[in-house]
């Protein structure tokens, strides 16, 4: 029972990495599509860009949630303190990067507005 645990938790690491890449990549191409558009289109109008900027950023967002969750899955599968040290050090940076990443997307939403 045990070795299944193992195996589930392992495809499902695995399978968080893959949704958070996937994520990544589907931002890049709306964000680049947005940019794209704004740079083709004579009558659109000027805040295109802070749409691509949000878009992305709402992905990246996703996609470092994501890689946390599967960083504390790999991590169940061995817990070493090693392990654990380096998924508290991991987790801190991720968090930290999510917070400002959020924190701009605000910012960037309330230019937006005004």
């Amino acid at each position: 029972m045990e070795g299944v645990l193992v195996s589930v938790m392992y495809y499902t690491a695995s399978a968080a990495e893959l949704a958070a890449a996937l994520v990544v990549a589907i931002g890049l191409v709306q964000a680049l599509w947005i940019f794209i558009f704004k740079n083709v289109c004579i009558h659109c109008e000027m805040h295109q860009h802070v749409r691509g900027r949000l878009k992305l950023g709402h992905a990246l967002s996703l996609a470092l949630e994501l890689l946390i969750g599967a960083d504390i899955l790999k991590s169940a599968l061995d817990p070493s303190w090693t392990e654990l040290g380096q998924l508290g050090a991991i987790v801190l940076i991720r968090t930290v990067l999510n917070y400002f990443l959020l924190w701009d997307m605000r910012m960037v939403s309330r230019e937006k507005d005004d």
